[in-house]
């Protein structure tokens, strides 16, 4: 069964965003886009959360293609041209997107669905940012693991990563690398009895 593994970039404090969902502070450089490119190549399913897919969906899938793209640009707009994406919303309607699967109701049942079947076949599902969409699936503990990247700041307030959660959620760690740009990767499974 493909786990799902929430990936985000955080302050120390825990918050994915600012108050008004600025992500300025967060720290990137080819050393990062690079690592990251390593793992997400392996997987070919993203979960989005609406506003995180609609942004998504108004850069990569034309980045490749504008003058001063970076390497990132290209191997990313490529991965996400041909990856599977699957949007968590009660408002979207998909009949016209390519490549993209809708949930809108029976949240729990779906995900699992997703995580049971073969669409895809790739290795994680990664669910990219998409805080509301993060709280809804720590709600019902249906996160298999964390894939964060700290950055080296305190924003006092924002959006937190970790909202609503009831009960202890015991992890595991994985695995660890420090950037030279100061951001530290910490990759977590959820340690399930």
């Amino acid at each position: 069964m493909r786990r799902i593994i929430s990936f985000a970039h955080i302050s120390l404090d825990g918050f994915v965003a600012g108050p008004k969902g600025e992500m300025d502070w967060i720290k990137l450089d080819e050393e990062i886009f690079d690592h990251v490119g390593k793992r997400i190549s392996k997987g070919d399913t993203a979960l989005y959360g609406r506003v995180t897919y609609e942004m998504m969906e108004n850069y990569w899938p034309t980045a490749a293609d504008k003058p001063r793209a970076t390497k990132h640009d290209k191997e990313h707009s490529k991965w996400y041209a041909n990856s599977h994406k699957v949007v968590m919303s009660r408002t979207m309607k998909g009949a016209d997107l390519t490549n993209t699967r809708i949930i809108s109701n029976k949240l729990s049942d779906n995900i699992n669905k997703l995580k049971q079947s073969g669409q895809g076949g790739g290795e994680d599902i990664l669910l990219f940012g998409s805080p509301t969409a993060t709280h809804s699936l720590m709600q019902q503990n249906l996160i298999d693991g964390y894939w964060l990247f700290v950055n080296p700041i305190i924003l006092g307030q924002g959006i937190p990563l970790f909202k609503g959660i009831k009960d202890k959620t015991k992890l595991k760690l994985l695995t660890t690398h420090q950037f030279n740009c100061g951001v530290t990767e910490l990759n977590y499974i959820v340690d399930r009895p």
